[in-house]
């Protein structure tokens, strides 16, 4: 009896019993005399979300003729397994062209299983063949692809070539470019999408707010929780993690605890990591480990980013000694094996504390192979205690992981420098130099009115550029009768003192503050905030103390490290980072 009919065939009613067991459905249809090809395309499904991916599979056997949405309910449903691309492949033997759900489900399947990069570039040349590309449902994919990938580039061109751009399209750029380090592309199409009348999603809204936790933009991130409560999201646990997260790196933690505060009954495991990081990023420890409490006390398993949470805030407030027990306590209370940034945190706050040797011991006794972070990490510990030679050696073995890891050049030559060894220092500019390896380009941020200013050394490219070094000459002859002395550590030492001096005057940091106080960034009794992409320098640093005293204002700077409190002529680093 051939139970398949055409399409337009009555198709035998479902009734509600079948919605929670597939196979009292799949029984109705072998039951009937003529059964419509989309209740078996449904079966397909539903046999899936019971978790009965075999029966979907024969299920599809039974049909004489598959069609497209037959084969794509199959394709999609095996989407976490490589059996998707067999399945794929088999049908176009059939043949049957793929339509844009389809290669939307490969695509999904290209993200979720091993080594697929090249696979996904096939098909998104097919897609191309077939005019697939653009649309809506293949097009939103196939952005998600390249940004899984670290392809940002890849995935902003394929949206820019999308003529139908929805929600979804939307928030898969906006999502990919926060994820790739590309904040302010993310937020600018976030901007787009909002005057172009195009709803947001809560994956759009916290892929924003994950832009703005990179820039630690304070009044976008305000702007975006204006958004969220408008469009009813501010309830939404993503959403409310990702503003707890958006507060607390912009360094406005207290803000973070009150959005946590106001959503904790619907609050994850990430929200309360979040927060913990937050407290962590400022080296407030003692905040860290009572929300550490509180959240067992709410029943919450902590897992191994809260106790990387607990870590970071005990190497930034410098308690080694907390590092060292609690890296215990993670494996003999918690039964969680301590991975290697955990074992970084504790390396670096030995480092901070000179216990060098200990730090090092770690490193090279750990069951994980120490990455170029480590001895990164423990190169700058070296710097700051001046032990050269012991730099010298750490710089050799993250050479050895990464011969182009221009910090470690940078690193190593600064110390060597400082101690007064010149010759060695010219031969690690040279050995750069021969492997053509050039340094990272420093730049600075700072948010005026919502608006986000980037600035470089020596950057002149601003519309107010004589305004901002005639500040910045003002301020630098303000603290110099305070007591400010240049800090010439890490220039070099055929450079002039003159050439040392303008050098360090145009940093970008310096620029990015100046400006700040030009445009007025900061009212009466605000901070100033700033946002560096790489760690900020000895003379900055001993600058913005001074700085902070002559403006008499608060200037927060977030470096690649860890926030920076000036204020009254100190840091709450306390002069170590």
């Amino acid at each position: 009896m051939n139970l398949l009919g055409d399409q337009t065939s009555a198709a035998p009613a479902l009734k509600p019993e079948s919605i929670a067991d597939p196979r009292i459905l799949h029984a109705q249809a072998l039951k009937s005399s003529r059964v419509d090809r989309s209740i078996f395309n449904n079966l397909i499904t539903l046999y899936a979300k019971s978790n009965l991916l075999d029966s979907s599979l024969r299920v599809f056997k039974q049909i004489p003729s598959p069609n497209i949405v037959s084969w794509t309910s199959l394709i999609s449903v095996h989407s976490s397994s490589p059996l998707s691309l067999t399945l794929f492949l088999s049908m176009l033997r059939h043949p049957i062209l793929p339509n844009q759900r389809t290669l939307a489900s490969l695509f999904k399947a290209c993200v979720s299983l091993p080594r697929c990069l090249f696979f996904g570039l096939s098909l998104h040349a097919l897609s191309f063949k077939l005019s697939l590309n653009a649309q809506p449902f293949s097009g939103s994919a196939l952005v998600n692809f390249y940004s899984k990938y670290r392809l940002p580039i890849d995935a902003r061109k394929v949206f820019d070539e999308m003529r139908e751009r929805d929600e979804v399209c939307y928030a898969a750029v906006i999502v990919g470019l926060a994820q790739n380090s590309k904040p302010l592309e993310s937020l600018s199409l976030f901007a787009a999408m909002k005057s172009s009348n195009v709803s947001s999603t809560m994956y759009s809204v916290s892929g924003a707010l994950r832009a703005v936790a990179d820039l630690a933009a304070l009044e976008q991130c305000r702007m975006i929780h204006g958004h969220a409560v408008v469009t009813g999201f501010d309830k939404n646990v993503i959403v409310g993690s990702a503003l707890v997260d958006g507060y607390g790196k912009s360094g406005l933690v207290s803000d973070a605890r009150k959005v946590f505060d106001e959503n904790i009954a619907v609050m994850n495991i990430v929200g309360w990591n979040a927060l913990m990081a937050g407290y962590a990023q400022q080296g407030d420890s003692s905040s860290v480990i009572k929300l550490f409490q509180s959240m067992a006390n709410v029943r919450f398993v902590p897992d191994e980013y809260s106790f990387l949470a607990a870590l970071s805030g005990f190497y930034n407030a410098g308690l080694v000694g907390q590092s060292e027990i609690w890296l215990k306590r993670m494996k003999l209370e918690y039964g969680i094996e301590p991975g290697l940034e955990h074992y970084t945190c504790l390396i670096g706050a030995l480092g901070k504390a000179g216990r060098l040797e200990d730090a090092e011991r770690i490193a090279t006794t750990m069951p994980f192979n120490p990455d170029a972070a480590v001895w990164r990490s423990l190169m700058s510990s070296c710097a700051h205690h001046g032990a050269a030679d012991m730099a010298l050696r750490m710089a050799r073995r993250s050479l050895e992981l990464d011969p182009n890891d221009d910090s470690a050049y940078t690193i190593a030559a600064n110390v060597l420098s400082f101690a007064g060894r010149w010759s060695e220092v010219a031969d690690m500019r040279k050995l750069m130099k021969d492997r053509r390896v050039k340094k990272e380009v420093g730049k600075s941020w700072i948010e005026v009115k919502g608006e986000v200013h980037m600035f470089m050394a020596g950057d002149r490219k601003h519309e107010r550029t004589e305004e901002i070094y005639e500040k910045l000459a003002e301020l630098m002859e303000s603290i110099e009768k305070l007591g400010y002395k240049p800090v010439w550590d890490e220039m070099l030492h055929e450079v002039g003192k003159g050439e040392k001096k303008e050098a360090l005057c145009y940093h970008s940091e310096k620029l990015a503050l100046a400006y700040g106080i030009v445009s007025g960034a900061a009212p009466a009794g605000k901070p100033m905030r700033i946002v560096k992409n790489l760690r900020i320098c000895k003379d900055c640093h001993e600058a913005f103390k001074y700085i902070s005293r002559a403006i008499d204002k608060e200037i927060i700077v977030r470096d690649v490290n860890r926030y920076h409190k000036f204020l009254n002529g100190s840091c709450t680093c306390g002069d170590i980072w």
